[in-house]
């Protein structure tokens, strides 16, 4: 049993193969900077956040979703931000009676940037305790 000579061309292609594979798992610094695959932060104003907050509980609430019934502090709203939420709820089940849920949630999220952003966020008073009604 004899071998069978090998051609000069399968090693130049084994060699080949061995340098792109080495090349692959080089860890010499690439030539440009390092790529993020997130996105960089974005800061959000007291009012923006206020408006997500309060839009969102509020949409919850009409919708009767799971967690709409734990109180204020657990849905992370200031005194302020409640009283905005309870306002809004009212005026989008009215909406809701008269147009659709649609219009209502629209209602909702427009209500809630107009008056969070007339309170600068409302997180004036965030004391964990608020009067009972």
């Amino acid at each position: 049993m004899g071998m069978k000579p090998r051609r000069p061309t399968t090693y130049t292609a084994c060699a080949l193969l061995f340098s792109l594979a080495a090349a692959a798992c080089s860890t010499a610094p690439s030539s440009g900077p390092p790529r993020s695959s997130t996105p960089a932060p974005r800061t959000s104003s007291p009012a923006q956040i206020c408006a997500s907050l309060v839009s969102y509980w509020a949409k919850e609430t009409l919708k009767g979703g799971k967690w709409a019934g734990i109180d204020w502090e657990q849905k992370g709203l200031s005194n302020d931000q409640y009283a905005l939420h309870e306002k809004i709820v009212a005026a989008a089940r009215t909406e809701e009676r008269h147009q659709g849920r649609r219009k209502a949630l629209e209602l909702i999220d427009r209500q809630a940037e107009r008056y969070c952003a007339e309170q600068n966020g409302a997180t004036g008073s965030s004391e964990n305790w608020r009067a009972p009604r």
